[in-house]
């Protein structure tokens, strides 16, 4: 098959692919960038054995990360079982016209570029990476369980393990000697794409990320309030299903401070600002409240006017109060069930059980990177010997 532009068709459809494993803002950013080149965005997502095999097992299923990928709002398509390294015939296959990736490095197996091919061919195009995020970060951050990604002031990058890791290991049977800081610990600059570095949110990048309009007249607006920490499938599948109670979804997004008062521990593992961006590239959210009250509150009620407030199955915790008990008074307060069993809880959970087989996926993964800057340095110096 042909692609569009040897096909005299005016579509350009532009192809993407990779693991997309705890699918973050930073992977929907390079989705996005990756949409405006094109007309059409095609994802192709590699199965479990696949990233098994050339990288270390991923966090997620392989059918949890394509509901995740069909979910994000740039995606048009999406092609299962996708090969680790792209190839042309791939890319004809789809009536892609190019391929596009971050300014990163994927490597296979073999330490072979996964793009090498269409980058020979000219049909590659690269997109910048956003910086202060990435699956070996958030892996990283729930290996320490640590707070410095939210903290602020002198705390800010303060590593430490506390009673909350201590008791969460406990129950996952885990020895805690020798816990590493891959990922975490600011003074490891190893990788310039897996070593941690902050996030610097702008309001920039919110506008990219938001659809930029309103509710149109006669809309039934729908709202919905949480942490929504780890933008998850579980999380995925109730946005989705409360859609479907109105036209015009808006998410509430409380405080880092408020999440860790009713979640206690080091939650919320995402800071506010991660957290916003993650649910606004969810195709079924057209708005976000930074900061909402957790009491659902009738100024709030009536700012955004809101016909119907939907909340999941999650605990509600009601030590000073019910923060629901206004819609429900009102008869505007809708309790569902998403079918999905995923918490940011068994994420975590799933990591922590799994922390030695991640823990060496992130450190391969960073020696390849390091590996790759080594032998680009060394070809740029030897170039410049022989200028």
């Amino acid at each position: 098959m042909m692609s569009s532009a040897t096909n005299g068709s005016s579509e350009v459809r532009v192809w993407c692919d990779g693991c997309y494993d705890m699918v973050h803002f930073g992977h929907a950013n390079a989705l996005r960038q990756a949409k405006a080149l094109g007309d059409k965005l095609i994802v192709g997502i590699h199965n479990d054995a696949e990233i098994t095999r050339h990288k270390g097992p991923p966090v997620f299923t392989q059918e949890e990360r394509y509901k995740m990928v069909k979910g994000i709002k740039w995606v048009d398509e999406v092609v299962e079982d996708a090969p680790y390294v792209t190839t042309l015939e791939t890319l004809d296959k789809y009536n892609c016209d190019f391929c596009v990736h971050g300014d990163d490095i994927t490597m296979s197996a073999d330490g072979v570029d996964c793009y090498h091919l269409v980058k020979a061919a000219d049909r590659y195009k690269e997109v910048q990476r956003t910086q202060g995020v990435s699956t070996t970060d958030l892996v990283g951050r729930m290996l320490l369980m640590t707070k410095n990604h939210f903290q602020k002031g002198d705390s800010e990058y303060t590593v430490a393990k506390d009673e909350a890791m201590q008791n969460l290991m406990k129950k996952c049977k885990i020895n805690s000697e020798g816990l590493s800081n891959i990922g975490m610990d600011h003074k490891a600059k190893g990788s310039p794409w897996t070593g941690s570095c902050q996030f610097l949110p702008t309001t920039q990048k919110i506008r990219q990320f938001s659809d930029g309009r309103g509710p149109s007249p006669g809309d039934k607006i729908v709202y919905v309030a949480g942490a929504f920490d780890l933008f998850h499938i579980g999380h995925m599948e109730f946005l989705e299903k409360a859609k479907s109670f109105g036209d015009f979804v808006i998410v509430g997004l409380h405080t880092d401070l408020v999440v860790n008062k009713y979640k206690g521990g080091n939650y919320p593992i995402m800071n506010i600002h991660e957290r916003v961006l993650s649910v606004l590239a969810c195709k079924y959210v057209n708005e976000v409240v930074i900061g909402a009250p957790y009491e659902v509150s009738k100024e709030l009620m009536d700012h955004c006017k809101v016909d119907v407030v939907v909340h999941g199955q999650t605990y509600i915790p009601s030590e000073h109060g019910d923060p629901y008990a206004l819609p429900k008074t009102m008869g505007k307060f809708i309790l569902i069930d998403s079918g999905s069993t995923v918490t940011t809880e068994k994420i975590v959970e799933r990591i922590i059980k799994n922390r030695l087989e991640y823990e060496q996926r992130n450190i391969k993964k960073e020696k390849k990177e390091i590996a790759v800057i080594e032998a680009l340095q060394k070809s740029q110096k030897v170039a410049e010997k022989s200028g």
